[in-house]
């Protein structure tokens, strides 16, 4: 098995490599791994320890975040070392101010591993989700650094409980504790020998209770809604947008508000060019003029969780993709959520469900008949789902501070 992930592990950097000259997330995490090391060496205080804390992507990030941030409240003189394995992370976070270092986590080799070990010294080591680094984890076991994995979720697909993934779950042991979200990930691991697992939830319900205890008014989304009802599409993809827009043209009187997953320009034109009524991308927008538009775009990041605060209805893109966005973000507001029908891995959208505030759609007619027919009863139990299923920071802290 550990022949068979070092010689993946180089075949993987080649093919990043190879991608690199085409791919622009390809070439950003080529050249991000490439400039670790000389980062570290110019900025790591190697007088002292750092707590490492590794998300792969930006929804990672999120879950951890609770994480750092409490870490650097309790205890402000600690130090904390982020990782990235994904663009989508970096590019988004590399100027986090709650981290004192910064960077792309290198390619799992092992003279990689040796030489990050070499560059930082580690207190003890958070890995977000779903990182099972093998290399770096069982380095993390040679200097004897307490590790951890955060918001867990298994299941009995993965590697870990077949057959052939016995020798791969061995590096399971190297987490001193295994904090996962649900009982049935808890009961698989005891299935393979694997006893540290705690249950605690996901840490995001804490942020997206944060977030909206910290939420700023907004006052262009508040004129454009102007008193009446409003559709908040959050990151949206093509065909999400296609069923909002067709009704939004049945029933003029509702206000959509889209803020597109990818806003680069050709897409936003894209959306332009099918809504008939009148709309404002959000940078040209005024509070004196808004009112008027039908539909506000949303052309800049970072708006969207405090947008959410105006929705009366919020659909959730991605469903009609390789899976919905965070549903979180608009259900801690007390407000129904809608998504498309790839769903099914989703904890917390099946949750929403089965609550009573969330609603899963396949086309055009049901997102019709949900749109038409919820109401703020289904708004308040979104919120009461996530309301009840907060407390995993607090836990985990509790663990880990030890």
């Amino acid at each position: 098995m550990k022949i068979v992930y070092q010689v993946g592990i180089y075949i993987y950097g080649l093919f990043i490599f190879l991608a690199s000259s085409f791919n622009t997330k390809a070439k950003k995490r080529w050249l991000g791994q490439r400039q670790v090391f000389n980062y570290l060496s110019k900025n790591a205080d190697k007088s002292v320890e750092y707590i490492w804390i590794h998300a792969s992507s930006l929804g990672e990030f999120e879950q951890g975040r609770p994480i750092i941030e409490n870490l650097k409240k309790s205890n402000p003189e600690s130090k904390i070392l982020l990782t990235f394995f994904s663009p989508s992370g970096y590019e988004v976070r590399k100027n986090y101010t709650g981290a004192d270092l910064i960077c792309y986590l290198p390619l799992d080799t092992k003279n990689n591993v040796r030489r990050f070990f070499n560059s930082v010294k580690i207190q003890k080591a958070i890995f977000i989700k779903y990182e099972f680094w093998i290399n770096f984890l069982l380095a993390c076991k040679k200097h004897n650094i307490p590790t951890f994995i955060v918001s867990a979720i298994f299941h009995k697909d993965q590697a870990f409980f077949k057959w052939y993934g016995k020798a791969y779950a061995n590096v399971l042991h190297v987490f001193k504790t295994i904090f996962v979200q649900n009982e049935e990930s808890k009961q698989l691991l005891q299935s393979i020998g694997i006893n540290t697992a705690q249950v605690c939830g996901d840490t995001r319900f804490d942020r997206v209770i944060e977030i909206a205890e910290q939420r700023k008014p907004l006052p262009i989304v508040e004129a454009f809604k102007n008193g009446k009802k409003l559709i908040i599409a959050g990151s949206s993809w093509a065909k999400d947008e296609d069923l909002l827009i067709e009704y939004q043209q049945k029933y003029p009187d509702i206000k959509l508000l889209i803020a597109p997953h990818e806003i680069h320009e050709s897409h936003l034109q894209e959306i332009e060019s099918k809504l008939k009524k009148g709309f404002v991308r959000y940078s040209k927008a005024d509070e004196n003029t808004v009112s008027a538009a039908d539909c506000l775009i949303i052309d800049n990041f970072g708006l969207l969780s405090s947008i959410y605060q105006y929705a009366d209805i919020a659909y959730i893109g991605g469903g009609f993709g390789t899976g919905i966005h965070n549903v979180l973000e608009a259900a801690v507001y007390g407000v129904p959520v809608v998504w498309g029908p790839n769903y099914q891995r989703f904890a917390e959208a099946r949750g929403l469900i089965a609550y009573g505030g969330g609603f899963s759609i396949s086309n055009y007619t049901e997102l019709e008949n949900i749109f038409n027919s919820v109401d703020k009863l289904a708004g308040q139990k979104a919120s009461d789902f996530v309301q009840r299923h907060k407390g995993a920071t607090e836990m985990i802290l509790k663990e880990i501070s030890h």
